[in-house]
């Protein structure tokens, strides 16, 4: 595997719900076919309602993330409250497109909230394209992710059943991925609170 943007391997999947978002992803960190370590994560919470999600090279997204962190804190100086969700996405478009002659080689998912309580999932390719849907893929597992999803997805899923749902479809997609999986995490973000699920899967 030569990609660059593929040596660490790793996948994120998030999908809306009624008033409600999931994001996952897998715990590998790879060295190409190494397994490197069984417990890294790709998810950043970046407000209680707002997570962003990083594949690929790991010390760009780690760089990107530093970026979107300090612009995130200036903003909420300044206007004296938190981004939402599409504000942010518009955000980390800008800084992936701001680098396209020298790219951050990492795919960007934004998941969330706003103050109504409305789900937002977007994808982002490394110059900063945005794809919005009912569910967003990345990583290694993408193409399975996606196929999964179109056959299990359907609108306005509660907490729990958006859940179950979207762990379904990742665990038996990264199965099928030889640079994903270890198990995953999931957060779901509510209009209450937000809470964090830990999935155990296959380690071989």
């Amino acid at each position: 595997m030569s990609d660059i943007s593929q040596h660490y391997g790793g996948s994120i999947l998030a999908m809306k719900g009624k008033d409600c978002v999931c994001i996952i992803n897998d715990k590998r960190l790879g060295n190409g076919a190494i397994g490197a370590s069984k417990n890294f994560t790709k998810i950043y919470q970046v407000t209680p309602k707002i997570f962003v999600g990083f594949t690929g090279l790991v010390s760009d997204a780690q760089i990107l993330f530093r970026k979107i962190r300090r612009n995130h804190n200036l903003f909420r100086l300044s206007a004296n409250r938190d981004m939402d969700p599409k504000e942010l996405s518009s955000m980390v478009s800008y800084i992936l497109y701001s680098k396209r002659t020298n790219p951050y080689y990492v795919s960007a998912v934004v998941a969330g909230l706003d103050s109504k309580n409305i789900p937002y999932v977007v994808g982002m390719d490394c110059l900063g394209c945005k794809e919005e849907n009912d569910f967003v893929t990345s990583g290694t597992a993408g193409n399975n992710l996606s196929g999964l999803c179109e056959a299990l997805f359907t609108p306005n899923l509660e907490e729990q059943e958006l859940f179950v749902t979207t762990a379904q479809a990742f665990l038996n997609a990264v199965d099928r991925d030889t640079f994903s999986g270890w198990g995953a995490v999931a957060y779901v973000v509510g209009p209450q609170d937000c809470k964090r699920r830990e999935i155990k899967g296959r380690c071989d």
